[in-house]
Protein backbone atom coordinates (compact mmCIF):
# COMPACT_ATOMS: atom_id res chain seq x y z
CA UNK A 1 0.00 0.00 0.00
CA UNK A 2 1.38 3.38 -0.96
CA UNK A 3 1.96 5.66 2.00
CA UNK A 4 -0.28 8.67 2.05
CA UNK A 5 1.48 11.90 1.26
CA UNK A 6 1.84 13.96 4.47
CA UNK A 7 1.20 17.68 4.44
CA UNK A 8 4.36 19.70 4.05
CA UNK A 9 3.99 21.42 7.43
CA UNK A 10 4.07 18.04 9.20
CA UNK A 11 7.28 16.94 7.50
CA UNK A 12 9.25 20.10 8.43
CA UNK A 13 8.72 21.01 12.02
CA UNK A 14 11.65 23.50 11.90
CA UNK A 15 11.28 26.33 9.34
CA UNK A 16 15.06 26.71 9.15
CA UNK A 17 15.40 23.05 8.16
CA UNK A 18 12.82 23.61 5.46
CA UNK A 19 14.77 26.52 4.07
CA UNK A 20 18.01 24.54 4.14
CA UNK A 21 16.38 21.61 2.38
CA UNK A 22 14.86 23.80 -0.32
CA UNK A 23 18.27 25.40 -0.84
CA UNK A 24 19.88 21.96 -1.18
CA UNK A 25 17.34 20.91 -3.74
CA UNK A 26 17.66 24.04 -5.82
CA UNK A 27 21.48 24.45 -5.60
CA UNK A 28 23.54 22.42 -8.08
CA UNK A 29 25.99 19.96 -6.61
CA UNK A 30 29.41 21.45 -5.73
CA UNK A 31 28.26 25.07 -5.25
CA UNK A 32 29.42 25.08 -1.60
CA UNK A 33 33.11 25.06 -2.64
CA UNK A 34 33.24 28.64 -3.96
CA UNK A 35 31.61 29.90 -0.76
CA UNK A 36 34.25 28.14 1.34
CA UNK A 37 37.04 29.51 -0.85
CA UNK A 38 35.64 33.03 -0.50
CA UNK A 39 35.52 32.69 3.29
CA UNK A 40 39.12 31.46 3.27
CA UNK A 41 40.22 34.44 1.15
CA UNK A 42 38.39 36.83 3.46
CA UNK A 43 40.13 35.29 6.46
CA UNK A 44 43.55 35.67 4.81
CA UNK A 45 42.80 39.27 3.84
CA UNK A 46 41.62 40.11 7.36
CA UNK A 47 44.71 38.51 8.90
CA UNK A 48 47.01 40.40 6.51
CA UNK A 49 45.29 43.71 7.23
CA UNK A 50 45.58 43.07 10.96
CA UNK A 51 49.28 42.18 10.67
CA UNK A 52 49.95 45.32 8.61
CA UNK A 53 48.11 47.43 11.19
CA UNK A 54 50.22 45.96 14.02
CA UNK A 55 53.44 46.59 12.08
CA UNK A 56 52.34 50.16 11.40
CA UNK A 57 51.74 50.65 15.13
CA UNK A 58 55.28 49.47 15.92
CA UNK A 59 56.66 51.76 13.23
CA UNK A 60 54.74 54.74 14.62
CA UNK A 61 56.39 54.18 18.01
CA UNK A 62 59.79 54.77 16.36
CA UNK A 63 58.94 57.01 13.40
CA UNK A 64 60.07 60.36 14.81
CA UNK A 65 63.44 58.99 16.03
CA UNK A 66 64.59 57.20 12.88
CA UNK A 67 66.39 60.32 11.61
CA UNK A 68 68.26 60.89 14.87
CA UNK A 69 68.99 57.31 15.98
CA UNK A 70 68.95 54.80 13.12
CA UNK A 71 70.39 56.63 10.08
CA UNK A 72 73.27 58.42 11.87
CA UNK A 73 74.38 55.27 13.68
CA UNK A 74 74.32 53.24 10.46
CA UNK A 75 76.60 55.90 8.96
CA UNK A 76 78.79 55.82 12.07
CA UNK A 77 79.13 52.04 11.93
CA UNK A 78 80.06 52.03 8.24
CA UNK A 79 82.45 54.98 8.45
CA UNK A 80 84.20 53.64 11.54
CA UNK A 81 84.52 50.12 10.12
CA UNK A 82 85.94 51.46 6.84
CA UNK A 83 88.39 53.82 8.55
CA UNK A 84 90.70 50.93 9.43
CA UNK A 85 93.44 51.51 12.02
CA UNK A 86 92.07 54.93 12.92
CA UNK A 87 89.15 53.24 14.71
CA UNK A 88 89.53 49.44 14.62
CA UNK A 89 92.26 46.81 14.78
CA UNK A 90 91.58 45.59 11.22
CA UNK A 91 94.32 47.27 9.11
CA UNK A 92 92.58 46.72 5.74
CA UNK A 93 88.78 46.49 6.03
CA UNK A 94 86.82 45.42 2.98
CA UNK A 95 83.49 46.95 1.96
CA UNK A 96 82.45 43.57 0.53
CA UNK A 97 82.79 41.92 3.95
CA UNK A 98 81.18 44.83 5.82
CA UNK A 99 78.03 45.48 3.75
CA UNK A 100 76.33 42.12 4.55
CA UNK A 101 76.37 43.13 8.23
CA UNK A 102 74.44 46.37 7.66
CA UNK A 103 70.91 44.83 7.68
CA UNK A 104 71.65 43.17 11.03
CA UNK A 105 72.91 46.47 12.43
CA UNK A 106 69.72 48.19 11.24
CA UNK A 107 67.54 45.54 12.91
CA UNK A 108 69.54 45.76 16.14
CA UNK A 109 69.29 49.57 16.21
CA UNK A 110 65.55 49.55 15.49
CA UNK A 111 64.77 46.92 18.13
CA UNK A 112 66.65 48.91 20.78
CA UNK A 113 64.89 52.11 19.69
CA UNK A 114 61.53 50.32 19.92
CA UNK A 115 62.37 49.11 23.42
CA UNK A 116 63.17 52.63 24.59
CA UNK A 117 60.14 54.22 22.93
CA UNK A 118 57.73 51.64 24.35
CA UNK A 119 59.10 52.32 27.84
CA UNK A 120 58.95 56.08 27.29
CA UNK A 121 55.65 56.57 25.48
CA UNK A 122 53.55 54.33 27.75
CA UNK A 123 53.90 56.74 30.70
CA UNK A 124 50.86 58.92 31.44
CA UNK A 125 53.03 62.05 31.37
CA UNK A 126 54.38 61.05 27.95
CA UNK A 127 50.86 60.51 26.60
CA UNK A 128 49.85 63.98 27.82
CA UNK A 129 52.94 65.50 26.18
CA UNK A 130 52.39 63.62 22.91
CA UNK A 131 48.80 64.85 22.66
CA UNK A 132 50.37 68.29 22.13
CA UNK A 133 53.65 67.53 20.33
CA UNK A 134 53.00 64.25 18.46
CA UNK A 135 49.30 63.38 18.47
CA UNK A 136 49.81 60.76 15.69
CA UNK A 137 51.73 58.42 18.00
CA UNK A 138 49.98 55.12 18.86
CA UNK A 139 48.95 55.96 22.44
CA UNK A 140 47.48 59.48 22.03
CA UNK A 141 45.77 58.35 18.81
CA UNK A 142 44.37 55.31 20.70
CA UNK A 143 45.76 52.67 18.32
CA UNK A 144 46.98 50.82 21.43
CA UNK A 145 46.36 51.10 25.17
CA UNK A 146 49.00 51.70 27.89
CA UNK A 147 48.37 48.20 29.26
CA UNK A 148 48.88 46.60 25.83
CA UNK A 149 52.07 48.65 25.47
CA UNK A 150 53.31 47.37 28.84
CA UNK A 151 52.67 43.76 27.77
CA UNK A 152 54.41 44.40 24.45
CA UNK A 153 57.40 45.82 26.32
CA UNK A 154 57.59 42.65 28.41
CA UNK A 155 57.96 40.72 25.15
CA UNK A 156 60.39 43.13 23.48
CA UNK A 157 62.93 43.34 26.35
CA UNK A 158 63.88 39.62 26.39
CA UNK A 159 63.62 39.50 22.60
CA UNK A 160 66.22 42.26 22.23
CA UNK A 161 68.52 40.71 24.85
CA UNK A 162 68.31 37.22 23.33
CA UNK A 163 68.70 38.67 19.83
CA UNK A 164 71.87 40.45 20.94
CA UNK A 165 73.32 37.14 22.06
CA UNK A 166 73.16 36.16 18.40
CA UNK A 167 73.75 39.51 16.69
CA UNK A 168 76.37 40.79 19.15
CA UNK A 169 76.74 43.93 21.29
CA UNK A 170 75.15 42.31 24.36
CA UNK A 171 77.00 44.60 26.79
CA UNK A 172 75.65 47.67 24.99
CA UNK A 173 72.10 46.27 25.14
CA UNK A 174 72.28 45.62 28.88
CA UNK A 175 73.53 49.17 29.41
CA UNK A 176 70.73 50.52 27.23
CA UNK A 177 68.12 48.61 29.26
CA UNK A 178 69.54 50.10 32.47
CA UNK A 179 69.63 53.63 30.97
CA UNK A 180 66.06 53.23 29.69
CA UNK A 181 64.93 52.34 33.22
CA UNK A 182 66.78 55.34 34.66
CA UNK A 183 65.43 57.74 32.03
CA UNK A 184 61.78 56.68 32.21
CA UNK A 185 60.87 54.85 35.40
CA UNK A 186 63.28 56.75 37.66
CA UNK A 187 62.42 60.10 36.09
CA UNK A 188 65.89 60.87 34.78
CA UNK A 189 64.37 62.30 31.60
CA UNK A 190 62.19 64.80 33.47
CA UNK A 191 64.50 66.10 36.19
CA UNK A 192 67.65 68.15 35.85
CA UNK A 193 68.47 68.81 32.17
CA UNK A 194 72.14 67.94 32.73
CA UNK A 195 71.21 64.46 34.01
CA UNK A 196 68.79 64.07 31.11
CA UNK A 197 71.42 65.05 28.55
CA UNK A 198 73.99 62.79 30.21
CA UNK A 199 71.69 59.75 30.04
CA UNK A 200 70.90 60.57 26.40
CA UNK A 201 74.60 60.91 25.58
CA UNK A 202 75.47 57.59 27.24
CA UNK A 203 72.58 55.89 25.46
CA UNK A 204 73.58 57.21 22.04
CA UNK A 205 77.19 56.21 22.72
CA UNK A 206 75.95 52.66 23.34
CA UNK A 207 74.14 52.76 20.00
CA UNK A 208 77.34 53.91 18.29
CA UNK A 209 79.53 51.35 20.03
CA UNK A 210 77.10 48.53 19.22
CA UNK A 211 76.81 49.66 15.60
CA UNK A 212 80.55 49.57 14.99
CA UNK A 213 81.01 46.27 16.84
CA UNK A 214 78.37 44.59 14.67
CA UNK A 215 79.47 46.26 11.43
CA UNK A 216 83.13 45.27 11.62
CA UNK A 217 82.36 41.80 13.05
CA UNK A 218 84.10 39.60 15.59
CA UNK A 219 87.48 39.74 13.86
CA UNK A 220 88.31 43.27 15.03
CA UNK A 221 88.06 45.51 18.08
CA UNK A 222 87.97 49.25 18.72
CA UNK A 223 91.35 50.93 19.15
CA UNK A 224 92.12 53.31 22.02
CA UNK A 225 91.58 56.22 19.64
CA UNK A 226 88.25 54.68 18.67
CA UNK A 227 87.10 54.66 22.30
CA UNK A 228 88.32 58.25 22.72
CA UNK A 229 86.34 59.30 19.63
CA UNK A 230 83.14 57.69 20.95
CA UNK A 231 83.67 59.43 24.31
CA UNK A 232 84.17 62.78 22.55
CA UNK A 233 81.01 62.23 20.50
CA UNK A 234 79.15 61.57 23.75
CA UNK A 235 80.23 64.99 25.05
CA UNK A 236 79.21 66.61 21.75
CA UNK A 237 75.76 65.01 22.00
CA UNK A 238 75.37 66.03 25.64
CA UNK A 239 76.10 69.69 24.86
CA UNK A 240 74.03 70.03 21.66
CA UNK A 241 71.08 67.63 21.95
CA UNK A 242 68.87 70.34 23.44
CA UNK A 243 68.21 71.41 19.84
CA UNK A 244 65.45 68.81 20.10
CA UNK A 245 63.88 70.62 23.07
CA UNK A 246 63.42 73.97 21.34
CA UNK A 247 60.36 72.90 19.33
CA UNK A 248 58.83 70.80 22.13
CA UNK A 249 58.59 73.44 24.84
CA UNK A 250 54.78 73.47 25.05
CA UNK A 251 54.50 69.72 25.56
CA UNK A 252 57.52 69.64 27.90
CA UNK A 253 55.92 72.36 30.04
CA UNK A 254 52.73 70.27 30.37
CA UNK A 255 54.88 67.35 31.48
CA UNK A 256 56.86 69.62 33.85
CA UNK A 257 60.08 68.47 32.25
CA UNK A 258 63.12 70.55 33.23
CA UNK A 259 64.72 71.16 29.85
CA UNK A 260 67.32 73.86 29.25
CA UNK A 261 64.95 76.35 27.53
CA UNK A 262 62.29 75.91 30.23
CA UNK A 263 64.76 76.25 33.13
CA UNK A 264 67.03 79.03 31.85
CA UNK A 265 64.92 80.61 29.14
CA UNK A 266 64.60 80.36 25.37
CA UNK A 267 67.36 82.85 24.48
CA UNK A 268 69.94 81.36 26.84
CA UNK A 269 69.29 77.87 25.43
CA UNK A 270 69.70 79.12 21.86
CA UNK A 271 73.05 80.76 22.58
CA UNK A 272 74.31 77.66 24.42
CA UNK A 273 73.40 75.55 21.37
CA UNK A 274 74.99 78.02 18.93
CA UNK A 275 78.29 78.25 20.81
CA UNK A 276 78.52 74.46 21.33
CA UNK A 277 77.68 73.62 17.71
CA UNK A 278 80.20 76.04 16.20
CA UNK A 279 82.85 75.04 18.73
CA UNK A 280 82.48 71.34 17.95
CA UNK A 281 82.28 72.01 14.19
CA UNK A 282 85.90 73.12 14.49
CA UNK A 283 86.99 70.97 17.42
CA UNK A 284 85.89 67.55 16.09
CA UNK A 285 87.95 67.82 12.85
CA UNK A 286 90.87 69.11 14.91
CA UNK A 287 90.72 65.91 17.01
CA UNK A 288 91.60 63.93 13.87
CA UNK A 289 94.05 66.51 12.55
CA UNK A 290 92.49 66.25 9.08
CA UNK A 291 93.01 68.44 6.01
CA UNK A 292 91.25 71.79 5.71
CA UNK A 293 88.68 70.50 3.22
CA UNK A 294 87.42 68.00 5.84
CA UNK A 295 86.18 70.96 7.89
CA UNK A 296 83.78 72.06 5.16
CA UNK A 297 80.78 69.81 5.82
CA UNK A 298 80.78 70.16 9.63
CA UNK A 299 81.26 73.94 9.44
CA UNK A 300 78.59 74.50 6.75
CA UNK A 301 76.01 72.30 8.46
CA UNK A 302 76.98 73.64 11.88
CA UNK A 303 76.68 77.20 10.60
CA UNK A 304 73.24 76.46 9.16
CA UNK A 305 72.17 74.89 12.45
CA UNK A 306 73.49 77.88 14.39
CA UNK A 307 71.86 80.47 12.11
CA UNK A 308 68.45 78.79 12.27
CA UNK A 309 68.65 78.34 16.05
CA UNK A 310 69.40 82.04 16.64
CA UNK A 311 67.34 83.66 13.89
CA UNK A 312 64.27 81.44 13.33
CA UNK A 313 62.43 81.36 16.63
CA UNK A 314 59.10 79.58 16.17
CA UNK A 315 57.89 76.02 16.65
CA UNK A 316 57.78 75.08 12.96
CA UNK A 317 61.29 76.47 12.36
CA UNK A 318 62.67 74.76 15.48
CA UNK A 319 61.33 71.41 14.30
CA UNK A 320 63.02 72.00 10.95
CA UNK A 321 66.27 72.91 12.70
CA UNK A 322 66.12 69.65 14.66
CA UNK A 323 66.15 67.77 11.33
CA UNK A 324 69.52 69.34 10.51
CA UNK A 325 71.15 68.16 13.75
CA UNK A 326 71.44 64.46 12.64
CA UNK A 327 72.97 65.59 9.32
CA UNK A 328 75.53 67.65 11.23
CA UNK A 329 76.32 64.66 13.46
CA UNK A 330 76.75 62.43 10.39
CA UNK A 331 79.28 64.90 8.99
CA UNK A 332 81.27 64.40 12.20
CA UNK A 333 80.91 60.62 12.01
CA UNK A 334 82.54 60.66 8.57
CA UNK A 335 85.70 62.47 9.74
CA UNK A 336 87.84 59.32 10.31
CA UNK A 337 87.52 58.51 6.60
CA UNK A 338 89.56 61.63 5.78
CA UNK A 339 92.72 60.11 7.29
Amino acid sequence: MRASKLPRHLIFSDPSMEAMTDEKVLRPKGDSAPEGAADHKNLIATSCNRAISHLETLWLFTRSDLKSMIYPNLVFGLASAMSGPAMITNPSPSLVSILPNVPYVAIWLWLNLLLFNLANQRLSSSIAEDRVNKSWRPLPSKRISPEQTRVLLLVVVPTVIIGSLYLGALVEVLLLVALTWMYNDLGGGDGDFLIRNMINALGMSCYSSGAIAMTCGNECQLTLQGYQWIALLGVIIMTTLQVQDMGDQEGDAIRERHTLPLVHGDSVARWVIAIAVMGWSMGAPAFWNVAVQAYMAPVVLGGTLTFRTLMLRNVAADKGTWRIWPLWMMSLYLLPLWL
